[in-house]
């Protein structure tokens, strides 16, 4: 199972609401989370339920590390990958 997108935009949404200004699309997958407007603890609420729903978990240390959504995603589809 692939993680996608959509995956994390549904989750970020549910943990950190939604900024009318920032819209997270393939386009700025390499922006920065602080510049899209999540802070770590939403990246870490974002993570624990990645982790109820896809059974992926990542430490808080790997969660800290992460800086875009697509580190995160790729962080999220390796985790999955070692689980499978």
């Amino acid at each position: 199972m692939t993680i996608t997108l959509d995956d994390l935009v549904l989750v970020l949404t549910e943990c950190a609401g939604a900024d009318d200004d920032v819209t997270l699309t393939g386009q700025n997958l390499d922006v920065p989370f602080t510049d899209l407007g999540y802070d770590s603890l939403a990246l870490l609420e974002t993570a624990a339920l990645m982790k109820q729903r896809f059974a992926v978990d990542l430490t808080d240390e790997e969660v800290s590390g992460i800086e875009t959504p697509r580190e995160f995603l790729d962080r999220v589809n390796h985790a999955a990958a070692q689980a499978a």
